[in-house]
């Protein structure tokens, strides 16, 4: 039989969660997960992609509205956003790199250490 939450959520109603393990928690709410959650929140608040991502899109916003009113010759405009693109593919690169980055050392904490202290066999 599954169990609810114990949890409280912040409108300070009853997680809806589903309880894991004896706690009585969900991971949300997991007292043992505190500082899981804590590093969590830290790498999305050191997060760059989100304000990289809507400077691209105002740069080519302006581009394009540039060679709408007539101000912004065609074929520069056309560079410009041929260069912009590059940037776009740069930035995908780095998040591709950054998340392998990350799945690497997850994979490697979870090889070190397991029930026990034993390490894991390949």
């Amino acid at each position: 039989m599954t169990r609810q939450c114990s949890g409280i959520t912040r409108s300070g109603g009853r997680c809806t969660h589903t309880a894991k393990g004896p706690s009585g928690f969900c991971h949300l709410h997991d007292p043992a997960r505190a500082s899981e959650r804590s590093r969590s929140a830290s790498r999305a608040g050191k997060s760059t992609g989100g304000r990289e991502i809507r400077d691209l899109k105002k740069r080519i916003s302006e581009v394009v509205e540039a060679v709408l009113e007539g101000s912004q010759d065609r074929g520069r405009a056309a560079v410009a956003i041929q260069g912009l693109t590059a940037l776009r593919s740069v930035l995908e690169l780095e998040r591709k790199v950054r998340e392998g980055d990350e799945l690497e050392a997850r994979i490697e904490e979870l090889e070190q250490t397991r029930e026990g202290g034993k390490r894991w066999e390949a």
